[in-house]
């Protein structure tokens, strides 16, 4: 499901938190980006008030999206969470490099029957999905989850 980009203010690239529910992590390229991005989003989110419902689905929409990037895009992966407590939503954010000329990493040697089904997870998970370019020419790949 796509729909258009929401405004948001950008989080800083960098782990951090603060009073008005931002969240961004810098992430390596590789293949332990979507665990060290649900490890260390955890604490945020339960300190946002999800309860492990909420937390369940938007770590599998993170490591959905995280994976992509390093599957399918250039450096660097940027994760950015936002909570709009207005609205009683949480905005999934990840930002890469942009396409990968040739697959020529971890994943491209995986089975085929090991990759293929994110977008309907995602899509499946979430009120809202889409992609944009940013101010720095990031690609910018975000889902929206309702946890009113």
């Amino acid at each position: 499901m796509t729909s258009p980009t929401l405004p948001r203010s950008r989080p800083a690239p960098h782990a951090a938190g603060d009073d008005r529910r931002n969240f961004g992590l810098l992430l390596d390229h590789g293949p332990l980006a979507p665990a060290t991005a649900r490890h260390t989003a955890r604490p945020v989110l339960t300190s946002w008030g999800l309860d492990e419902e909420q937390i369940y689905d938007t770590l599998l929409v993170i490591s959905e999206l995280v994976t992509n990037a390093v599957t399918h895009a250039l450096p660097p992966v940027v994760l950015h969470l936002q909570a709009t407590a207005d609205s009683g939503r949480i905005q999934v954010q990840v930002s890469d490099g942009g396409p990968q000329p040739v697959p020529t990493n971890w994943a491209a040697a995986r089975p085929a029957d090991e990759h293929g089904r994110g977008a309907v997870i995602v899509s499946a998970l979430t009120g809202g999905a889409g992609t944009g370019l940013d101010a720095e020419g990031l690609i910018d790949h975000w889902a929206d989850l309702d946890v009113a």
